[in-house]
């Protein structure tokens, strides 16, 4: 299995070149079926991964450009009235796909962001009382332009907590660079790209991610982590269960992507920074925890034995 992920992390290069941590780490977060966010500035191919990804995978995509005077039957969808019938027809909205772009989704107010938040934890939304389930499997790639930029609006907790991961994708190494200026751009490669595997293979994996085994080991190191951010005074906040649970999540999709049906204390060590990131802050300067000092966490919480 991890020579059929590393044929699919080659191929994603191709378009999204000198980028492989970030792709695998992307991997990771759709067969662990969470959501992904991607923080960082505007040119760096946030949307180009988003599209990338949902190509290679052979599932449908749909991009949200969100703005501030968006509402969130935008993003959900609306009933509209047929005189002819003489009732109303729902449309639906462009969340009814598998794979959701959710594009500077901090342009948006906290009303229309909220719009996602049923979608990205019970994969269904509720749209004048009537329940409706989602497409599977279904995964939200938001993006989003860092706070000192001007027309933005921060993500409440409620909300950063339902991505799985955030990550960064920071600008290209210089031959990367350097074959971008030459003009072996992406959209070429990306138009020509066959799909990698079909939705239902990405609907087994996950299911088989869930599988992965972890032993009373790898739980009470994952318990001495969690444990530590909440006594440790460097922490305004620890994490929490579903923080706990993600964790977990992520390294068993880490786990099967290396090959293996079991953890180790190394996965988690590689997904920790992704994971808890975006849900830690500084007790002194109640800032977010730079992933240097994540790591830290590793040479005070010892592997047990």
């Amino acid at each position: 299995m991890n020579e059929q992920f590393e044929i699919i992390v080659k191929q994603i290069s191709q378009v999204l070149m000198g980028k492989e941590p970030q792709i695998r780490l992307a991997l990771t977060c759709l067969f662990a079926r969470g959501h992904l966010l991607i923080e960082d500035l505007p040119g760096i191919g946030k949307t180009t991964m988003a599209k990338v990804l949902a190509k290679c995978m052979g599932l449908d995509f749909q991009r949200i450009q969100f703005t501030s005077d968006m509402l969130p039957g935008d993003i959900l969808g609306v009933s509209i009235f047929d005189q002819n019938a003489v009732t109303f027809h729902f449309h639906p909205g462009p969340i009814f796909t598998q794979v959701l772009l959710a594009d500077e989704i901090n342009r948006a107010t906290p009303k229309t962001q909220s719009a996602l938040l049923e979608a990205m934890e019970e994969q269904q939304v509720t749209i004048e009382g009537e329940t409706r389930a989602l497409k599977q499997p279904f995964f939200v790639i938001a993006t989003q332009n860092p706070l000192e930029h001007s027309g933005t609006f921060p993500l409440p907790e409620s909300q950063l907590d339902r991505f799985l991961m955030r990550i960064k994708l920071g600008y290209p190494d210089r031959a990367a660079e350097k074959r971008i200026l030459k003009g072996e751009g992406a959209q070429a490669v990306l138009d020509a790209m066959d799909s990698c595997m079909l939705h239902d293979d990405v609907f087994n994996i996950q299911s088989k991610i869930s599988e992965v085994h972890a032993s009373d080991t790898f739980i009470d190191y994952l318990q001495d982590i969690i444990h530590f951010t909440r006594t440790s005074p460097r922490f305004n906040v620890g994490l929490s269960p579903r923080a706990g649970l993600a964790l977990q999540q992520a390294s068993r999709s880490w786990a099967y992507m290396k090959g293996r049906d079991y953890m180790i204390p190394e996965d988690l060590q590689v997904i920790l920074p992704w994971v808890a990131g975006h849900r830690l802050r500084s007790r002194t300067e109640g800032l977010e925890i730079p992933r240097k000092r994540l790591m830290e966490i590793f040479s005070e919480v010892p592997v047990p034995l």
